[in-house]
């Protein structure tokens, strides 16, 4: 359970909520949510990753209560989630058959299906677009429908995954199966040596810059050799219900956007014939966490003495909740303890 900083008397506390909502809303134009949705659609796939809940209206709501704060707006979906019931268990995703938005390879140039570039931040200039302060509705309205206009179909036709030809020559190593139904963290407590069903399920609701500084320091040297993306895809994955009076057929009740990545890494010592993968895949268009999250995938498989191959220190320190908690209650009276080392210090001081 994470931590929550509140102190001082009932009318001072009054008084600052009061005053946190005159921040939150600063002026009488109203930040309408289907602008936040739309408009700031990476923050709202971010806070919908941390969170482990998949509801973007929600989230919405959440970022714009907190006025924009990251922990903040995932605490407060986390929050929510706890309160529902799950009534349903969805089949396994398919991923290999979703309807793709954006599909690359780094390890080899022409792939099954072909490389789909999408929608990225990776090849523009970098560079403030102080035009985007002049927008007016009709100039947002023109674009929109001249985008739609020339807007190529998205990929229905499921693309086979760029490991697969690899697997079939045998040179990638591959997990060990399990008939074991997969570990849900947000029902029993994570235990150590964790499975990989939980670690994957912690990395996917872990804090991004969190995983992103562990997937980094494993690739400066601390840990193992550089991995190659063997495949980024992002779009909509369908979600299948077992139908209740036959448990052989599926009911469609939707899709869900998603990012999904493997990379390729060097194996380890007992088979240097081989390459060994990592992967990752969270809610939306979040490519660097999906990426670092299949880093530290291969890292904790492997193990070793760096931080990113450390289990332990990997899965309890990066979630969000419990890492902001913990920082934040520092602002809670600690008035006797920091007296005792008050005190402490000055008879040494005193001692002759």
């Amino acid at each position: 359970m994470a931590y929550v900083a509140v102190s001082g008397g009932e009318e001072a506390i009054e008084e600052s909520i009061r005053l946190l909502d005159f921040y939150r809303s600063g002026t009488d134009k109203d930040l309408e949510t289907e602008a936040i949705e739309n408009k700031l659609s990476l923050l709202v796939d971010r806070v919908m990753s941390e969170a482990g809940l998949y509801a973007k209206t929600l989230a919405v709501l959440a970022l714009k209560q907190c006025e924009g704060s990251m922990e903040e707006a995932v605490f407060l979906l986390r929050a929510y989630r706890s309160t529902l019931t799950r009534n349903y268990y969805t089949r396994v995703v398919d991923t290999e058959g979703m309807r793709l938005t954006r599909r690359i390879s780094a390890a080899f140039k022409d792939i099954a299906g072909g490389q789909i570039l999408g929608a990225t931040y990776d090849y523009t200039h970098r560079l403030i677009d102080f035009d985007i302060g002049r927008e007016t509705p009709a100039a947002l309205r023109r674009r929109i429908a001249e985008t739609l206009a020339a807007q190529a179909p998205e990929d229905i036709t499921p693309c086979p995954r760029v490991s697969a030809e690899l697997k079939k020559e045998g040179l990638i190593d591959g997990f060990a199966q399990s008939d074991q139904a997969p570990h849900d963290v947000t029902v029993h407590t994570l235990e150590f040596p964790a499975g990989r069903s939980a670690r994957l399920q912690t990395l996917s609701r872990a804090d991004t810059g969190f995983i992103s500084g562990l997937a980094y320091s494993a690739l400066r040297g601390f840990g193992q050799a550089h991995p190659t993306v063997g495949e980024l895809r992002c779009g909509y994955a369908e979600l299948c219900l077992p139908y209740p009076l036959d448990e052989t057929e599926s009911v469609y009740i939707g899709e869900i956007m998603i990012t999904e990545v493997e990379c390729f890494n060097a194996a380890d010592g007992k088979n240097q014939l081989g390459l060994a993968a990592g992967y990752g895949a969270v809610f939306g268009r979040s490519e660097t966490k999906a990426i670092a999250m299949a880093v530290l995938d291969r890292e904790l498989e492997a193990g070793g003495p760096y931080p990113a191959q450390d289990e332990e220190f990997v899965l309890t320190h990066g979630d969000s909740l419990e890492m902001n908690g913990f920082i934040s209650h520092l602002k809670l009276p600690h008035y006797v303890t920091f007296q005792s080392k008050l005190d402490a210090v000055r008879k040494r001081r005193s001692a002759p």
